[in-house]
Protein backbone atom coordinates (compact mmCIF):
# COMPACT_ATOMS: atom_id res chain seq x y z
CA UNK A 1 0.00 0.00 0.00
CA UNK A 2 3.34 2.32 -0.11
CA UNK A 3 2.12 3.97 -3.30
CA UNK A 4 -1.27 4.49 -1.82
CA UNK A 5 0.32 6.70 0.80
CA UNK A 6 2.87 8.56 -1.43
CA UNK A 7 0.17 9.63 -3.93
CA UNK A 8 -2.44 10.70 -1.74
CA UNK A 9 -0.05 12.18 1.18
CA UNK A 10 2.88 14.04 -0.25
CA UNK A 11 4.30 15.06 2.69
CA UNK A 12 4.28 11.77 4.43
CA UNK A 13 6.19 10.29 1.38
CA UNK A 14 8.75 13.16 2.30
CA UNK A 15 9.36 12.84 5.74
CA UNK A 16 8.95 9.19 6.24
CA UNK A 17 6.90 7.13 7.70
CA UNK A 18 7.09 2.87 8.84
CA UNK A 19 3.77 0.75 8.35
CA UNK A 20 3.33 -0.95 12.05
CA UNK A 21 -0.33 -2.68 11.09
CA UNK A 22 -1.71 -5.16 8.57
CA UNK A 23 -5.00 -3.83 7.34
CA UNK A 24 -8.21 -3.75 8.72
CA UNK A 25 -11.35 -2.94 8.38
CA UNK A 26 -12.59 -3.60 12.03
CA UNK A 27 -11.62 -0.28 13.48
CA UNK A 28 -10.59 3.53 11.65
CA UNK A 29 -8.43 6.46 13.18
CA UNK A 30 -11.17 7.99 15.48
CA UNK A 31 -11.30 4.62 16.79
CA UNK A 32 -7.40 4.07 16.41
CA UNK A 33 -6.80 7.52 18.50
CA UNK A 34 -9.31 6.43 21.02
CA UNK A 35 -7.37 3.24 22.11
CA UNK A 36 -10.09 1.06 19.95
CA UNK A 37 -9.11 -1.58 17.73
CA UNK A 38 -12.97 -3.52 17.82
CA UNK A 39 -15.02 -0.54 16.38
CA UNK A 40 -15.06 1.23 13.38
CA UNK A 41 -16.16 4.83 14.67
CA UNK A 42 -18.61 6.90 12.28
CA UNK A 43 -21.70 8.58 11.63
CA UNK A 44 -22.77 5.54 9.55
CA UNK A 45 -26.13 3.88 11.33
CA UNK A 46 -24.35 0.89 11.90
CA UNK A 47 -21.10 2.54 12.96
CA UNK A 48 -20.41 3.28 16.53
CA UNK A 49 -20.72 6.51 18.13
CA UNK A 50 -20.80 7.67 21.41
CA UNK A 51 -24.49 8.14 22.32
CA UNK A 52 -24.15 11.12 23.95
CA UNK A 53 -22.41 13.00 21.62
CA UNK A 54 -24.94 13.68 18.58
CA UNK A 55 -23.83 12.62 15.08
CA UNK A 56 -22.44 14.91 12.84
CA UNK A 57 -19.30 15.65 10.60
CA UNK A 58 -18.74 19.38 12.21
CA UNK A 59 -15.29 19.12 14.27
CA UNK A 60 -16.61 20.54 17.08
CA UNK A 61 -18.72 16.98 17.52
CA UNK A 62 -15.25 14.91 16.96
CA UNK A 63 -13.80 17.28 19.81
CA UNK A 64 -16.92 16.48 22.04
CA UNK A 65 -16.02 12.50 21.51
CA UNK A 66 -13.00 13.48 22.90
CA UNK A 67 -13.57 16.15 25.51
CA UNK A 68 -15.71 13.30 27.27
CA UNK A 69 -13.12 11.12 27.44
CA UNK A 70 -10.96 13.94 29.78
CA UNK A 71 -9.45 15.52 26.02
CA UNK A 72 -8.85 19.58 26.28
CA UNK A 73 -7.81 21.53 23.13
CA UNK A 74 -4.12 22.30 23.95
CA UNK A 75 -1.43 24.59 22.02
CA UNK A 76 0.71 22.44 20.26
CA UNK A 77 2.16 19.09 18.70
CA UNK A 78 5.13 19.07 21.58
CA UNK A 79 5.06 15.70 23.24
CA UNK A 80 4.40 16.76 26.88
CA UNK A 81 5.29 14.40 29.51
CA UNK A 82 2.54 13.22 31.47
CA UNK A 83 -0.49 14.07 28.69
CA UNK A 84 -1.52 12.07 25.54
CA UNK A 85 -2.72 13.87 22.64
CA UNK A 86 -4.20 13.33 19.43
CA UNK A 87 -4.48 15.55 16.38
CA UNK A 88 -7.88 16.16 14.61
CA UNK A 89 -7.51 17.15 10.55
CA UNK A 90 -10.55 19.00 8.86
CA UNK A 91 -11.05 20.51 5.70
CA UNK A 92 -13.82 23.06 5.50
CA UNK A 93 -14.70 22.48 9.26
CA UNK A 94 -15.46 18.89 8.82
CA UNK A 95 -13.23 15.91 10.29
CA UNK A 96 -11.08 13.89 8.56
CA UNK A 97 -8.61 12.21 10.22
CA UNK A 98 -6.88 11.64 13.86
CA UNK A 99 -3.68 10.65 14.93
CA UNK A 100 -2.11 9.95 18.20
CA UNK A 101 1.24 11.07 19.62
CA UNK A 102 2.76 8.02 21.04
CA UNK A 103 5.39 7.64 24.03
CA UNK A 104 8.23 9.30 22.17
CA UNK A 105 6.88 11.94 20.57
CA UNK A 106 5.83 10.60 16.76
CA UNK A 107 2.47 10.09 15.63
CA UNK A 108 0.06 7.16 15.08
CA UNK A 109 -1.82 6.95 12.47
CA UNK A 110 -4.89 4.24 11.05
CA UNK A 111 -5.38 5.06 7.18
CA UNK A 112 -9.04 4.12 6.59
CA UNK A 113 -9.28 0.39 5.93
CA UNK A 114 -5.76 0.34 4.91
CA UNK A 115 -2.32 0.08 7.73
CA UNK A 116 -1.49 1.58 10.63
CA UNK A 117 1.68 4.02 10.34
CA UNK A 118 3.79 5.77 12.33
CA UNK A 119 4.87 9.07 11.08
CA UNK A 120 7.11 12.20 12.51
CA UNK A 121 4.19 14.71 12.41
CA UNK A 122 0.57 15.71 12.57
CA UNK A 123 1.13 17.62 9.43
CA UNK A 124 2.70 14.53 7.47
CA UNK A 125 -0.87 13.86 6.68
CA UNK A 126 -2.51 17.28 5.69
CA UNK A 127 -3.39 18.48 2.28
CA UNK A 128 -6.26 17.57 -0.47
CA UNK A 129 -7.68 14.24 1.31
CA UNK A 130 -7.55 15.16 4.97
CA UNK A 131 -7.10 18.98 5.32
CA UNK A 132 -5.12 20.45 8.17
CA UNK A 133 -4.54 20.08 11.22
CA UNK A 134 -7.72 22.19 12.81
CA UNK A 135 -6.76 21.40 16.81
CA UNK A 136 -4.39 19.47 18.72
CA UNK A 137 -6.07 18.01 22.42
CA UNK A 138 -5.01 16.56 25.10
CA UNK A 139 -5.49 14.40 28.04
CA UNK A 140 -3.24 13.09 31.48
CA UNK A 141 -1.52 9.68 30.60
CA UNK A 142 -3.28 7.00 32.51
Amino acid sequence: MELYFEEFFPNLAASGYEITSEASSIYNCIAWAAGDTTDWWDLHPRAYWPPSVPRSWRVEALVQVFTERGYSICENTEKETGYEKVAICARNGLWEHEARQLDDGRWTSKIGEFEDITHPSPEDLTGELYGEVHCIIRRPSA
